[in-house]
């Protein structure tokens, strides 16, 4: 089974997915908080990103988060991008919001320094 390095231009951080995982089940295995997962099938949009460099084999995706032009310019959903070669990646949308944030900051974090008054 094809192991390929995964490069995530936003952090530049990098892990090794198999042709049998997506591109966010990849992720997943950093054991990162923050990485925004929601429905797994292509339909909700949140793990956006833009393949910079290398190829991926993609499953159907919603046209409502994903139009052609845009999946012609690179941009697909990492729950249903499969990568067929090393790839350089970067995180768009929401999906870069929770990835800048860093490994130690989760969006539940984030959401309750927000709460927090100010003094």
């Amino acid at each position: 089974m094809p192991r390929y390095e995964i490069r995530i231009q936003n952090t530049d951080e990098t892990y090794v997915c198999t042709d049998t995982r997506t591109l966010l089940e990849g992720m997943e295995a950093l054991a990162r908080r923050g990485i925004p997962v929601g429905c797994r099938g292509g339909g909700c949009g949140v793990c956006k990103v833009r393949i910079e460099a290398g190829a991926v084999r993609t499953e159907k995706m919603s046209r409502c988060h994903v139009s052609e032009s845009d999946e012609a310019a690179g941009v697909v959903l990492a729950c249903r991008a499969y990568p067929v070669s090393d790839v350089q990646l970067r995180a768009i949308d929401a999906m870069a919001r929770c990835v800048e944030r860093g490994p130690k900051d989760s969006f539940l974090d984030a959401a309750r320094r927000a709460q927090r008054p100010t003094l």
